[in-house]
């Protein structure tokens, strides 16, 4: 593949670093209208889907195990994560949202205003296309 170092090519790579800069600030204020920081709303979010062993969770995030081990002991304080055994491997633990985890993770998704606002001004056939060439540049055509 030929990189693109022309002016309209580097247009979109900017716009798109604008578009992911708005997205962050946006995302921490809302963590912070939830007493939260940006990482730990990161976690609670990534342990919606599924609960999750301390080491996959410092490799998606990219940080530290000890990191995260502080994150979640913050987040297990105020009673939106507990650790449980892996029925796998009772040598790990994962950790898991509570009831009150999942609940703020859902309020905090509600409170995010940035991406919605601008995308409904766009069709569904625009956001259709958006979509999927994001979806192409990221290399996941399937979806």
């Amino acid at each position: 593949m030929t990189p693109r170092t022309d002016a309209l090519s580097r247009e979109v790579v900017d716009l798109i670093a604008t578009v992911v800069a708005r997205y962050h600030e946006e995302y921490e204020e809302a963590a912070a209208k939830h007493a939260l920081t940006g990482a730990q709303a990161k976690v609670l979010a990534l342990l919606t889907l599924e609960p999750v062993p301390m080491r996959r969770i410092a490799q998606k995030l990219k940080c530290e195990p000890s990191n995260v081990t502080g994150i979640v002991d913050r987040l297990e304080a105020r009673g939106l994560v507990e650790r449980r055994p892996d029925p796998d491997d009772r040598r790990v633990k994962l950790a898991a949202p509570t009831p009150e985890g999942r609940l703020t993770t859902a309020r905090l998704r509600e409170s995010l205003d940035f991406a919605r606002e601008p995308l409904g001004g766009l069709s569904t056939e625009e956001r259709t296309m958006l979509r999927d060439l994001l979806r192409r540049m990221l290399g996941d055509d399937a979806g």
